[in-house]
Protein backbone atom coordinates (compact mmCIF):
# COMPACT_ATOMS: atom_id res chain seq x y z
CA UNK A 1 0.00 0.00 0.00
CA UNK A 2 2.74 2.47 0.79
CA UNK A 3 5.01 1.62 -1.80
CA UNK A 4 2.44 2.41 -4.03
CA UNK A 5 1.98 6.03 -2.63
CA UNK A 6 5.73 5.87 -2.99
CA UNK A 7 5.20 5.68 -6.85
CA UNK A 8 2.03 8.28 -6.67
CA UNK A 9 4.92 10.45 -5.23
CA UNK A 10 7.34 10.25 -7.89
CA UNK A 11 4.68 11.00 -10.35
CA UNK A 12 3.53 13.62 -8.95
CA UNK A 13 7.06 15.35 -8.38
CA UNK A 14 7.03 14.64 -12.03
CA UNK A 15 4.09 16.61 -12.94
CA UNK A 16 5.58 19.44 -10.81
CA UNK A 17 8.29 19.72 -13.31
CA UNK A 18 5.87 19.89 -15.91
CA UNK A 19 4.34 22.90 -14.14
CA UNK A 20 8.13 24.26 -13.37
CA UNK A 21 8.68 23.83 -17.37
CA UNK A 22 5.53 26.03 -18.39
CA UNK A 23 6.56 28.46 -16.07
CA UNK A 24 9.66 28.22 -17.70
CA UNK A 25 8.66 28.96 -20.75
CA UNK A 26 6.79 32.45 -20.39
CA UNK A 27 7.66 35.70 -20.22
CA UNK A 28 7.30 38.37 -17.74
CA UNK A 29 7.70 41.71 -17.54
CA UNK A 30 9.63 41.38 -14.00
CA UNK A 31 12.26 38.55 -12.82
CA UNK A 32 10.67 38.23 -9.41
CA UNK A 33 6.79 37.65 -11.94
CA UNK A 34 9.17 34.94 -13.92
CA UNK A 35 9.81 32.85 -10.28
CA UNK A 36 6.97 33.79 -8.48
CA UNK A 37 3.78 33.10 -10.88
CA UNK A 38 1.27 30.26 -10.25
CA UNK A 39 2.73 27.90 -12.88
CA UNK A 40 6.60 27.74 -10.95
CA UNK A 41 4.46 28.36 -6.95
CA UNK A 42 2.29 25.50 -8.27
CA UNK A 43 5.12 23.62 -8.96
CA UNK A 44 7.08 23.75 -6.25
CA UNK A 45 4.04 23.18 -3.90
CA UNK A 46 2.90 20.03 -5.50
CA UNK A 47 6.87 19.08 -5.10
CA UNK A 48 6.55 19.67 -1.22
CA UNK A 49 3.50 17.44 -1.13
CA UNK A 50 5.41 14.76 -2.67
CA UNK A 51 8.54 15.45 -0.53
CA UNK A 52 6.10 14.79 2.41
CA UNK A 53 4.24 11.88 1.11
CA UNK A 54 7.67 9.98 0.91
CA UNK A 55 8.52 11.20 4.55
CA UNK A 56 4.95 10.25 5.57
CA UNK A 57 5.97 6.28 3.58
CA UNK A 58 9.16 6.05 5.18
CA UNK A 59 7.67 6.81 8.70
CA UNK A 60 5.41 3.75 8.01
CA UNK A 61 8.05 0.86 6.64
CA UNK A 62 8.97 1.74 2.97
CA UNK A 63 12.85 1.44 3.53
CA UNK A 64 15.28 3.99 2.19
CA UNK A 65 16.77 1.74 -0.31
CA UNK A 66 13.22 0.88 -1.70
CA UNK A 67 12.28 4.90 -1.86
CA UNK A 68 15.48 5.91 -3.86
CA UNK A 69 14.93 2.54 -6.21
CA UNK A 70 11.30 3.54 -7.07
CA UNK A 71 11.99 7.44 -7.54
CA UNK A 72 13.62 6.04 -11.09
CA UNK A 73 10.77 5.98 -12.02
CA UNK A 74 10.69 9.30 -12.41
CA UNK A 75 12.83 8.62 -15.29
CA UNK A 76 9.71 7.13 -16.99
CA UNK A 77 7.10 9.91 -15.88
CA UNK A 78 9.36 12.75 -16.94
CA UNK A 79 9.97 11.94 -20.69
CA UNK A 80 6.21 10.81 -21.18
CA UNK A 81 4.61 13.93 -19.80
CA UNK A 82 7.33 16.09 -21.77
CA UNK A 83 5.86 14.78 -24.88
CA UNK A 84 2.10 14.37 -24.20
CA UNK A 85 2.34 17.95 -22.89
CA UNK A 86 5.01 20.15 -24.19
CA UNK A 87 5.61 17.54 -27.49
CA UNK A 88 9.33 16.23 -26.86
CA UNK A 89 10.75 13.98 -28.96
CA UNK A 90 12.64 11.09 -27.71
CA UNK A 91 15.89 9.61 -29.10
CA UNK A 92 15.91 5.81 -29.59
CA UNK A 93 18.87 5.96 -27.22
CA UNK A 94 16.48 7.25 -24.58
CA UNK A 95 14.00 5.01 -24.75
CA UNK A 96 15.88 1.79 -24.51
CA UNK A 97 18.07 3.71 -21.07
CA UNK A 98 14.64 3.83 -19.65
CA UNK A 99 13.88 0.16 -20.44
CA UNK A 100 17.33 -0.79 -18.65
CA UNK A 101 15.88 1.44 -15.93
CA UNK A 102 12.70 -0.15 -15.58
CA UNK A 103 15.13 -3.67 -15.95
CA UNK A 104 16.74 -2.88 -13.22
CA UNK A 105 13.71 -1.73 -10.81
CA UNK A 106 12.17 -5.20 -11.38
CA UNK A 107 15.80 -6.72 -11.06
CA UNK A 108 15.95 -4.69 -7.65
CA UNK A 109 11.98 -5.95 -6.53
CA UNK A 110 12.69 -9.60 -7.59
Amino acid sequence: MYKLLVILSVFAAACAQMLLKQGARLNYPTWWRQYLNRWVIGGYAIMAGSMILNIFCMSRGVQVKEVSVMESMSYLFVPVLAFLFFGEKQTKKQVFAVCIIILGMMVFFM
